[in-house]
């Protein structure tokens, strides 16, 4: 494989760099038959130039060093028009970003991504109009909620690919000992949850009031086709990004897989907002070849409620099928996503890679899994101008020790004493978390009652504040004398979009706060439902109601910018992508949302707080 890095320079061609890729720069991993996955790293010798176009070519050779494939010219469909390859900038210093979660391939709607190589193709193809990179917060795939028509061309893709086929030793619902047998199992699609382990229930409220002896490990209220094989998580990820696959694919429903009518009309419908998708999967394929990209997992990545409570740990990871099947959505997003964040970090797992995968198949699983599961470093930060710190709210969770069913703190005490560490003496960070650290305050109220009355799981009570450990230390970092002056918080996972702009009260020190919340690419929270809401949180705890003297946030006082779209809401519920721009002093943060129809949303300042 040959890589070519050049500039154009008026009608002449400078080549920065020209490199045959050997094993130094190459890590490859076998995941199947005719499956690879590759991570290019590069030590230069001389920087790149920044702020300006970097144009790349790759050429895959044959063993005779002729060039078999060309990125370019086999692949034209990454490029712009006019172009000849596609490009980058490297752009440290932050002045725009796209950031945005949670994109689910069969949600009815657009996509957000599309409307980044809207963007791109048009006025912001230059170095200097072109954001510093996108931002994924989570929820980048659906493992626990999939389509029939999606889940029907995995499996078309496994066997295409000769993606590797699994194993299990034992207590497997069902009676399953290989994957196969799971592909060709009856329950196969739309009934799935009857083969995912289940866990004896506490003796809880929620026992005595439904009478329930066993509760679904897995609580996803869409499990029906939840994936479970590390296969079936590689071709997810292969169909969410890339047009490519879904060209081998037949998606009508075949009479193998034995669908009843009502099943049959539902993958119908599922069958249009799939097609929907794919349809503009060339875009989003060609915007992230043009602009770094950075992502960070949330529970979907894996699974709903995933290490939620202490309880759910327990259960689901002492059961060795529950634990495989998390494992092996962990092992997807370490080979698909997060590996390429900050590759350094991987260096021990990445040395077994020739144990782990081989020619025929992954050996040694469960063993693969299990240090995948005890590694401590999926977060990261970005040297740039603000610096960014990505966070891992999933794996070090402050577990409650008085009550199993207590909702975990999003970071433990240590992952949070490393965060204050690498705040120390910054002027401004940008912090990414996948969960809004100020939530909106009537639904934290009502995940609040659900916690009290034993059912934290049925209302995914996981924000900032449900744990009184992890809330104090993140608030305390917030006054820190030695802490930045300027917070900028981007998170998503709700399914809808707010920015607060928070200032301290009263203390020695003050920060200013600016948190955006973008969710979601591709979802959008039910719009009856998010409407009642939004009125009753803007009636019970507006600027002058009595309630919040009950709900005080440690002096802060929090205003909320309104949607243009409507300025009379303080939420704005609508798939797209979010736009951050920031002034050269870190003093203006504007937020805005690039919705599917292309219409742009300012969220603008007000004197309303909360």
């Amino acid at each position: 494989m040959n890589l070519c890095l050049f500039q154009h320079e008026s009608e002449h061609k400078q080549v920065l760099l020209e490199q045959i890729l050997t094993a130094e720069h190459l890590h490859q991993v076998q995941v199947g038959r005719h499956a690879f996955i590759n991570l290019i790293t590069l030590p230069m010798e001389q920087p790149l130039p920044i702020d300006t176009l970097i144009y790349y070519d790759l050429d895959f050779l044959s063993a005779e060093n002729d060039v078999e494939f060309s990125l370019s010219k086999d692949m034209p469909t990454l490029c712009y028009k006019q172009e000849s390859a596609p490009s980058f900038a490297i752009k440290p210093n932050i002045s725009q970003l796209y950031h945005g979660s949670c994109r689910k391939p069969h949600f009815a709607g657009g996509d957000g991504l599309v409307q980044v190589d809207e963007q791109i193709a048009g006025e912001q193809f230059s170095a200097s109009q072109r954001a510093s990179l996108l931002m994924m917060s989570g929820d980048q795939v659906y493992v626990d909620d999939v389509a029939g028509p999606t889940l029907s061309a995995i499996h078309q893709v496994i066997k295409l690919l000769g993606l590797f086929d699994e194993q299990w030793k034992n207590e497997v619902p069902g009676g399953l000992t290989t994957s196969q047998q799971l592909y060709q199992h009856p329950q196969n699609y739309y009934h799935r949850e009857q083969l995912l382990p289940h866990d004896s229930v506490n003796p809880t409220i929620w026992s005595k009031v439904f009478g329930a002896s066993k509760r679904p490990i897995f609580t996803s209220v869409n499990a029906k086709n939840h994936l479970v094989t590390l296969s079936e998580v590689i071709a997810m990820y292969l169909l969410t990004w890339s047009p490519i696959l879904w060209q081998q694919v037949a998606l009508e429903p075949e009479k193998q897989l034995l669908l009843p009518e009502d099943w049959l009309t539902r993958y119908q419908q599922e069958l249009s907002a799939i097609n929907q998708f794919v349809e503009g999967l060339a875009q989003v394929q060609r915007v992230m070849a043009h602009i770094p990209v950075y992502m960070i997992f949330d529970d979907h990545d894996i699974t709903d409620d995933w290490n939620l409570t202490r309880g759910w740990e327990e259960a689901a990871y002492t059961h060795p099928f529950s634990k495989r099947i998390i494992g092996n959505a962990l092992a997807g997003y370490y080979l698909c996503q997060g590996w390429g964040n900050q590759a350094e970090k991987f260096s021990d797992i990445v040395a077994k890679h020739e144990q782990i995968f081989t020619e025929c198949g992954i050996a040694a699983h469960d063993d693969f899994v299990d240090e995948l599961l005890a590694f401590d470093q999926w977060h990261y930060q970005l040297n740039t101008t603000p610096k960014m710190l990505v966070l891992d709210t999933r794996t070090q969770r402050w577990r409650s020790e008085s009550n199993p069913g207590k909702p975990s703190g999003l970071m433990d005490w240590e992952s949070l004493t490393e965060l204050q560490t690498q705040l120390i003496n910054e002027p401004c960070v940008i912090m990414v978390s996948a969960a809004p650290i100020y939530g909106v305050k009537l639904i934290e109220a009502v995940q609040r009652v659900f916690t009290f009355f034993g059912n934290p799981l049925a209302v995914d009570a996981e924000n900032w504040m449900a744990h009184k450990g992890t809330a104090n230390v993140i608030l305390n970092i917030f006054r820190n004398r030695k802490t930045p002056p300027q917070f900028i918080i981007l998170s998503g996972d709700v399914h809808y979009s707010f920015v607060y702009d928070v200032s301290h009260r009263f203390i020695r020190s003050s920060s200013r706060i600016v948190q955006i919340t973008c969710s979601g690419i591709k979802n959008e929270f039910p719009e009856k439902l998010i409407h009642i809401l939004e009125r009753l949180n803007y009636y019970l705890y507006g600027t002058y109601s009595p309630l919040n003297w009950f709900t005080k946030r440690r002096r802060m006082k929090i205003k909320v910018r309104k949607p243009s779209s409507d300025f009379n809401k303080t939420v704005y519920n609508g798939s797209g992508i979010g736009v951050m721009n920031l002034s050269d002093d870190f003093e203006h943060v504007e937020a805005k949302i690039l919705n599917t129809k292309g219409q742009v949303v300012i969220f603008e300042q007000s004197e309303e707080t909360t």
